[in-house]
């Protein structure tokens, strides 16, 4: 590994380390450590209480450990929301993640408040996460004995930083994958496993309201999967149920095509994009992934593709971005397959912490028309 990328990895995982401070937050407009208020462990306390009622009525045979780790995601979505909307600052840091991209300000920070809220998990269930600002397996707890079942968390902080400053809505992703039983806790809880092992994601979205998607697969629960949604009232003071099971329909004639310079340079691509205008699909594209696929969700279907091609890349994360919402989908009962072949994204092996490809998300219908022109034209 050459020596910059060396010392950016070990900045990016001590900054997260000194996030996680029992007693600081990090401000975003002066950057530096500022005492945690009364009236905030107030609002910590309602949140949190509000957060595991409603996890409990919806799944009340998860894994307490589980619960923990999901009330975590809400608490770490909550101080994103909190950041945002104080942090003005949306300029570069200065600075590149070991992936090499430009980091912002607001990237750094809701990287360090996320890390913070999983090094918090009641129990110590999060035993190692990754992020995309932090890519690299980081063990927050290396030193204790914890009992009880332990939890691995991939996730992007700050999903659509490209067009935060235009004040657009962005949102946050969380994958949570079960540590082995046997070895050693660390690479070999995220790396060589697929998304079908995860015991739950989430999906947060900040925009004129702060809500999370919350997706509890058929293992971790009895009988079918999950998918329910949270959304964020009185001043961030508590979590109410605004979406009870949610599914995906099987057909919807709505389309966001990310990545679409490439269909100038791939065929099928091209031609499916054609297809999509000649029929009158409803055009919903924002740029952000998150916000782009949670309308499916909210609105009853549709499709959301990014594909690659020579010239336009993959730029999706298998273990921060499209595992976690792969999931969702599939539980939500859509598909979530790979851009290329007729595979499911939950089923690619995670072998790389910065392992890219492209994806199609949707209602099955609609995945289907994809199928039919990516795959056999």
């Amino acid at each position: 590994m050459q020596p910059l990328l060396s010392l950016q990895l070990y900045l990016s995982a001590t900054c997260s380390a000194l996030a996680a401070s029992d007693y600081y937050f990090f401000s975003t407009q002066s950057r530096k450590p500022c005492v945690d208020t009364g009236e905030e462990h107030e609002k910590k306390l309602s949140r949190t209480s509000s957060a595991k009622s409603i996890i409990s009525t919806v799944a009340p045979d998860i894994d307490p450990s589980l619960r923990s780790v999901l009330i975590s995601l809400t608490e770490a979505t909550a101080e994103i929301s909190r950041i945002l909307s104080v942090g003005h600052d949306t300029s570069a840091a200065g600075s590149q993640n070991v992936s090499g991209d430009n980091q912002l300000v607001l990237d750094i920070s809701c990287d360090q408040a996320a890390f913070r809220e999983l090094r918090h998990c009641e129990g110590k269930a999060v035993a190692v996460a990754a992020s995309e600002e932090t890519p690299v397996v980081t063990e927050l707890h290396p030193d204790d004995q914890v009992e009880g079942k332990r939890y691995a968390v991939g996730f992007d902080p700050l999903d659509g930083s490209s067009i935060i400053a235009s004040n657009f809505t962005v949102g946050s992703i969380f994958g949570v994958w079960p540590c082995l039983e046997s070895g050693d806790i660390g690479e070999s809880s995220i790396l060589g496993r697929t998304g079908r092992e995860q015991v739950a994601s989430a999906m947060s979205m900040y925009g004129p309201r702060t809500t999370i998607i919350l997706a509890i697969p058929s293992s971790s629960i009895e009988g079918r999967g999950r998918v329910f949604e949270l959304t964020l009232l009185n001043e961030r003071k508590s979590w109410s149920l605004s979406g009870s099971d949610i599914k995906l329909p099987s057909s919807k004639k709505v389309f966001a095509p990310g990545n679409l310079r490439a269909s100038n340079d791939n065929e099928q691509y091209g031609a499916l994009v054609k297809h999509w205008l000649n029929q009158r699909y409803t055009l919903r594209y924002t740029g952000g992934m998150v916000p782009d696929v949670y309308h499916m969700f909210m609105k009853g279907g549709g499709i959301f593709t990014n594909v690659s091609s020579k010239k336009a890349h993959a730029k999706l994360r298998l273990l921060y971005e499209v595992a976690p919402i792969g999931l969702i989908v599939e539980c939500a009962g859509g598909n979530a397959i790979h851009e290329e072949k007729d595979v499911s994204v939950l089923d690619i092996s995670i072998d790389d912490i910065d392992q890219r490809l492209g994806v199609c998300f949707g209602s099955v219908d609609e995945v289907e028309v994809y199928r039919q022109f990516m795959f056999t034209i």
